[in-house]
């Protein structure tokens, strides 16, 4: 009877081992696979990058060419504000990007353009005149005696920094007409 447990223990121990075996086995293969997947996702994800890199390069080339040759108003950069230059001018204290500095336009009219979000000179000067009206037909019957012809072109002086310029044009304004 001793044999027959002894049998069992070296059976059982045996099992085990082999259990053990096998299972470590499978795991490495399994941890093989995912080493596998995990290599081609990086390796499409470093394509991915290499492409979003060539697509930048091309797209900063196109910039590039846009800004010398095709339309290089667009990407002038504003003129810096001057508070004491416009104060000199203008005798009165002016905030940047103020719309009241637009001969014609009062605090009212300038809330109209907010509710547009037209609120800098770049974006007023920016409008057609068309626009402007539409604005203007927002607020009412009380606006539309206003003639917003000028108020881009305005807008546009104010938005440079060309303040004489603005100031001599609109000592001529009746206003802003």
């Amino acid at each position: 009877m001793n044999w027959c447990i002894l049998i069992s223990i070296a059976v059982a121990i045996i099992a085990a081992i082999l259990g053990y075996l096998i299972g470590k086995l499978s795991s490495k293969n399994i941890k093989k696979d995912e080493i596998v997947l995990l290599k081609n996702k990086i390796a499409k994800l470093e394509s991915s990058l290499r492409n979003c890199k060539e697509s930048k390069s091309v797209l900063e080339t196109d910039l590039k060419l846009a800004k010398s040759n095709i339309a290089p108003s667009i990407f002038e950069e504003q003129t810096p504000f001057n508070i004491d230059e416009v104060k000199k001018i203008f005798g009165k204290k002016i905030k940047e990007n103020d719309l009241k500095i637009v001969e014609g336009i009062g605090p009212k009219i300038e809330e109209l353009f907010h509710n547009f979000s037209i609120d800098t000179w770049k974006l007023l000067s920016e409008a057609s005149v068309e626009k402007c009206q539409e604005v203007l037909k927002s607020g009412g019957d009380r606006y539309r005696a206003h003639k917003p012809n000028t108020w881009p072109k305005q807008a546009k002086l104010a938005y440079e920094g060309k303040w004489q310029e603005l100031k001599d044009w609109q000592d001529n304004l009746d206003g802003g007409k």
